[in-house]
């Protein structure tokens, strides 16, 4: 028996097999935000080293997760990696452990950092299943940290990239106590009192914001 296999014919171990090594539901968990080359990987996982790196990309390209191609461009080579539609058919699940976790999360611990993919994947948990507004396309920027990502409100549907946008209704800059923002604990005006968001454009929007992107806090939790 091969040192990742549970040896039982059972479905959940065999997602174990594939999901239960070090570092790769983040990888696939950036993949999904978009493709990357080994160096924004690299440096989108801060912690994580080069060899672990390589051997995880080796072992989803095995389980038919993760394809790499060469691509061509004016600053050279380089090796672009990509999720499969295999990889996309975890992001339902990736997303409730990601909504799970952030129920017993509020300030990051020491040390701990905010990418633009931990953003974005955070955003796209926050917004799901939650009816949007009618009307006009909705722009937010926000940024916590050195990470940034933009929001996009059109018709029923929210999407969230990576990076600014050029044109936005409201930029919302996290500062702490963000995150009770996004549990309910505090309102759209507290909210701007307390510091915890910096805002600039249509402040009106903040209310808006913070009715889809919603992420409660575990009942079983105290702070």
């Amino acid at each position: 028996m091969r040192s990742r296999e549970y040896g039982q014919f059972c479905g959940l171990a065999r997602a174990a097999e594939v999901l239960g090594q070090r570092w790769t539901m983040l990888i696939l968990r950036d993949l999904l935000v978009g493709p990357r080359r080994y160096s924004d990987l690299l440096a989108g996982l801060p912690g994580i080293a080069t060899n672990v790196l390589a051997a995880r990309l080796k072992e989803l390209e095995a389980d038919g997760l993760v394809t790499c191609e060469l691509q061509t461009g004016n600053s050279g080579r380089s090796v672009i990696y990509r999720a499969t539609p295999r990889a996309e058919e975890l992001a339902p699940a990736l997303d409730a452990l990601g909504r799970w976790g952030a129920a017993t999360m509020r300030e990051p611990r020491e040390g701990e950092v905010v990418t633009d993919a931990a953003l974005v994947a955070g955003l796209r948990v926050a917004a799901g299943g939650r009816a949007r507004r009618p009307g006009r396309d909705v722009v937010y920027v926000i940024r916590s940290g050195a990470a940034v990502a933009h929001a996009t409100m059109r018709g029923t549907t929210v999407e969230v990239e990576a990076g600014e946008h050029p044109e936005p209704d409201l930029v919302v800059v996290a500062g702490p106590g963000f995150r009770d923002l996004l549990a309910g604990v505090l309102d759209a005006d507290a909210a701007i009192e307390s510091g915890a968001v910096e805002l600039t454009g249509d402040a009106s929007l903040l209310t808006e914001f913070t009715a889809t992107f919603r992420v409660p806090y575990s009942e079983t939790v105290t702070f």
